[in-house]
């Protein structure tokens, strides 16, 4: 077994379960966010949602419904054990707004249409980097898990341009 630290009285064991524990805290949160906050402005930017209506929707996904998830992962954990659910919950919920919070700095001091293209390259590269940790942490082949998150992601994204993109077409 391999230790991470220098003074032998704070040691902690660095296993695979403990990695994957400590990507477990803000891992959905991450993941959440991402995927949450860049499906709302893809889609809602065919509409012609102005940058406020935009920042104001991203800013519900960052409290209320980031609240409602961290909730329902909270029940969840505690249903499964009491170990860690409440570090677990405020991890995801921090994770979820700064990542939202980021993504809303992008849209006040870019315009619009380049603030969409920074939140998706930095989703992107989250999504990719988280990937690649879990791959590293299972000794799964990182480039198969980081194109398989890559291209869900990608997916949902273009699924909510073409609602936005329908919408805007059929009651436009």
């Amino acid at each position: 077994m391999t230790f991470a630290g220098i003074n032998k009285k704070y040691l902690i064991p660095n296993t695979p379960n403990r990695a994957m524990q400590d990507l477990s805290k803000f891992s959905f949160g991450a993941t959440s966010a991402v995927t949450s906050s860049l499906a709302l402005m893809i889609g809602l930017n065919p509409l012609g949602v102005p940058k406020l209506g935009i920042i104001g929707a991203l800013l519900v996904i960052a409290f209320a419904d980031n609240i409602a998830d961290s909730l329902g992962m909270h029940i969840y954990a505690e249903s499964k054990s009491k170990g860690h659910a409440k570090l677990n919950t405020v991890t995801n919920y921090l994770t979820r707004l700064g990542i939202t919070l980021l993504m809303i700095a992008f849209v006040v001091v870019l315009p619009l249409p380049y603030a969409i293209a920074a939140s998706i390259i930095f989703g992107l590269v989250v999504m990719a980097v988280l990937s690649y940790l879990i791959a590293k942490t299972h000794n799964m082949n990182p480039a198969q898990v980081v194109a398989e998150h890559l291209t869900v992601t990608i997916l949902i994204l273009v699924a909510s341009q073409l609602i936005g993109s329908s919408i805007s077409a059929l009651l436009g």
